[in-house]
């Protein structure tokens, strides 16, 4: 009924956890997890189906990624853990001297400058070739048929829609602009709450993308449209670029808090940040959730965390200091010496030197899919490229243009991340898939899910309605509305600057599966905070 407020909620409602045997899909889009679970009720396995609801999600979630997307998983199948890299790199033309010379002294946010390579279609590729059991062209279906046919927009997917539409009417001014208001924005205005979108053009690509394996997006027609658009406005990607983009196999890295192992991809992501924070609470007798002693241990650890990966974070070959010298155990327990009972100012310390959508997959052979692909924000650059549907992501806005910084912008160099996938274990049995997208709010959603289980043995839906915090810069803290007032308040006594705010979607959108070891049995939490959806049987 088209009069009703499908954004207003009066009373306070609470899901319980989902609970399966075969297969389980949890992502923030309801047509997107049940696309996945057909896949598995096909015979897919859960890698097939992470990939196919991936697909849908571009479709059905543009506000957050898209086929221009880059993407990360981490695996588990054969009784391992798997981590795949599939973040592209910087063109290799771009320089902060050229960049510079456009009058930036800083990347945009927008236009062809950030642009990187996508790195999610052959993400999809590569996951199939190695672990997938079905065809891959049969796991684009879904995802064609959305895009050729429509869908009704659901309620907080129409509100970001309609944010981003306005704030891209006010900002995006160019001529090549126009091609993201011809595919959003069809006739003006953005798609409102329960209306029907389609993009034909995203349908095409999708089913190039199918039938070639990826190599269209990357050697063939795709590619030649990507660089002739780019050509055609002095932007820096070009076909050779795309050409040399391959995703990377990589090695998974943990610490063990209170008896789990918690997995993330290793650099350049920031789940290093996460990884660190945790290492330095481990330290700390952790005895009552809702208590500004615990909270100020984890805002602290957290301020730290991220001014050590704000220093050393970069594209691997490009780190100074190494994985296992943040996350040593001496260096960790003198980090967390520092943190007194008073809000602090975090800097970098000296170690030894030695915008996004999540989706979580499982099926009932055992394995399990964390995976996340994003535009990083929200559409990405505003470039879309004609007749293709691809939202060129932004990635490229989180270099810096600092001269011998690790993260400093360079050609054919890929850039501190923020999409981070998540995985727990205990022992050599998996737990599961978890994440909580969000840009630098990511790791952040990391540590308090993992205390919110570890620590206080909340249930997969309470881990991710459970009132979250995020820090921002500074002694600044955002909290959300219902985040307890007296925790609030003696935290502001401690120095913390705490803000309240009513707009919940700066705290991330979270998934959860778990796997009981014994019997096989999946329990899922999805995000309340969207149009979160776990589809089961």
């Amino acid at each position: 009924m088209q009069h009703l407020d499908y954004l207003y909620h009066p009373y306070e409602n609470a899901r319980n956890s989902t609970i399966a045997k075969n297969g389980m899909v949890a992502t923030s889009q309801p047509l997107a997890s049940q696309a996945g679970l057909s896949i598995l009720q096909k015979g897919g396995n859960a890698i097939d189906a992470a990939i196919a609801t991936a697909a849908v999600l571009t479709v059905v979630e543009p506000t957050s990624n898209g086929i221009g997307s880059d993407a990360f998983a981490l695996v588990w199948t054969e009784n391992k853990l798997y981590g795949l890299n599939g973040s592209g790199h910087s063109p290799a033309s771009i320089s902060t001297e050229e960049i510079r010379n456009r009058g930036y002294e800083e990347i945009p946010k927008f236009g062809f400058e950030p642009v990187t390579v996508p790195g999610a279609p052959g993400a999809w590729a590569e996951l199939s070739r190695r672990f997938g059991k079905l065809p891959f062209k049969d796991l684009f279906a879904p995802a064609i048929q959305y895009a050729e046919e429509g869908y009704p927009i659901s309620p907080v997917l129409g509100k970001f829609w309609g944010m981003a539409a306005k704030k891209f009417r006010e900002t995006l001014k160019g001529e090549e602009f126009t091609h993201w208001f011809d595919t959003f924005a069809p006739g003006g205005k953005a798609p409102e709450i329960g209306e029907i979108w389609k993009s034909e053009g995203h349908a095409h690509t999708l089913r190039k993308i199918a039938e070639t394996h990826a190599e269209d997006f990357y050697n063939g027609e795709t590619a030649d449209r990507i660089d002739a658009f780019s050509k055609q406005y002095g932007g820096f990607i070009s076909k050779e670029d795309l050409a040399s983009y391959q995703p990377e196999w990589v090695d998974p890295i943990s610490v063990n808090y209170r008896g789990y192992n918690v997995w993330e991809i290793p650099p350049n992501g920031q789940g290093l940040v996460a990884l660190s924070a945790l290492n330095m609470l481990k330290g700390f007798d952790i005895l009552e959730k809702e208590s500004d002693s615990t909270y100020h241990k984890q805002i602290e650890a957290m301020k730290l965390a991220f001014a050590d990966g704000e220093k050393y974070i970069a594209d691997a070959p490009s780190m100074e200091v190494g994985i296992n010298d943040l996350l040593d155990e001496d260096y960790s327990a003198a980090r967390r010496s520092s943190i007194t009972e008073e809000a602090g100012e975090p800097e970098a310390g000296v170690p030894p030197k030695g915008g996004t959508v999540y989706l979580a997959a499982a099926d009932g052979e055992g394995n399990m899919v964390s995976f996340i692909q994003s535009n990083y924000m929200g559409f990405g650059s505003g470039l879309v490229v004609p007749g293709t549907g691809v939202a060129l992501q932004n990635r490229g806005h989180n270099f810096t243009m600092e001269q011998g910084h690790a993260n400093s912008l360079e050609g054919n160099k890929r850039s501190y991340h923020t999409i981070i996938p998540g995985f727990l274990t205990k022992g050599d049995q998996p737990v599961g898939p978890f994440g909580v997208m969000g840009g630098f709010m990511q790791p952040q959603g990391h540590v308090q899910v993992v205390m919110n289980t570890v620590d206080f043995h909340l249930n997969p839906q309470s881990v991710l309605d459970a009132p979250r915090w995020q820090w921002m810069k500074g002694k600044t803290v955002w909290v959300e509305p219902n985040f307890p007032k007296h925790v609030a308040e003696a935290l502001a006594r401690r120095g913390h600057e705490i803000s309240v705010q009513l707009e919940t979607g700066a705290f991330g959108r979270g998934q959860i599966i778990w796997r009981d070891p014994e019997t096989g049995v999946l329990y899922g939490g999805t995000e309340s905070r969207t149009d979160g959806t776990i589809s089961a049987y």
